[in-house]
């Protein structure tokens, strides 16, 4: 099974805070990996490290079998090669808790911006492309309308179709139903498990222990910056070893 992203080790703190206390992990082609636990136990962070939004201080970060290049060390630690960083990112496309689209562009130029101008891909393919996922996400019939004119829900598929039109290795999801009412948080829900079911590979921090049950190959049960448990979703869900996992799951 290949190794689309791996982790060890890694470590990262703010000011006053050990945020990341030694997080190792794989994550495979084809597979989905729910990251779960209470508010402050590192998820984001963790996220953000992979994607190389925020800089680690410690460890290995291995994309597709090539390490991270580092310069510096501790808080001082920074990617040693913005030619790497860029492939990385655009390689794993995050889908953030707020949208993140472009309130000055139309939906089809928010999800054709990045693979035209970062990218420079011809622009007619790349189209072709964002309309056919627009309406794999359910909302072809608003590419013509501005953010502040969709609901919240038609927003973050907006901005899940954005992400896959980089044709990433993986999707990293950062909460992405966490600001939807329910009503809208079951739209996004669905299209997140259509692309589990076809084998997307997908890292998902995420509240919804249901959604994690129902899509995650593995979970993994993150608490005080360190993997407290992990395994598969019906062993974690059923038969939950750590006394903090059970309390969590109780909760």
């Amino acid at each position: 099974m290949e190794t689309v992203i791996e982790l060890v080790n890694v470590k990262k703190n703010f000011p006053g805070v050990s945020v990341l206390q030694g997080v190792s992990l794989k994550a495979f082609k084809g597979q989905v990996t729910a990251l779960i636990g209470p508010s402050g136990s590192g998820k984001s962070t963790l996220l953000r490290c992979i994607n190389l939004l925020e800089n680690s201080d410690e460890g290995e970060i291995i994309f597709k079998g090539n390490p991270i290049r580092w310069k510096g060390i501790g808080v001082r630690r920074s990617p040693k090669d913005k030619k790497q960083v860029l492939e990385v990112r655009t390689k794993l496309s995050m889908v953030f808790q707020q949208f993140n689209l472009w309130s000055h562009l139309s939906i089809l130029q928010n999800v054709v911006e990045a693979p035209v101008t970062v990218l420079r891909w011809n622009k007619k393919d790349v189209e072709e492309s964002a309309l056919d996922l627009l309406e794999k996400v359910g909302i072809l019939e608003k590419k013509d309308a501005y953010p502040n004119q969709l609901s919240g829900g038609q927003q973050q598929r907006a901005a899940i179709a954005r992400a896959l039109c980089m044709k990433p290795e993986a999707l990293l999801l950062d909460e992405p139903t966490s600001a939807l009412d329910p009503e809208l948080e079951k739209e996004v829900i669905s299209v997140i498990k259509d692309l589990a079911r076809e084998g997307t590979t997908m890292i998902i921090v995420t509240h919804d222990m249901q959604l994690a049950r129902d899509i995650a190959d593995q979970v993994i049960f993150l608490h005080m910056g360190k993997i407290e448990e992990s395994g598969n979703p019906d062993r974690i869900f059923s038969r939950p070893t750590s006394e903090r996992l059970k309390r969590f799951l109780a909760s």
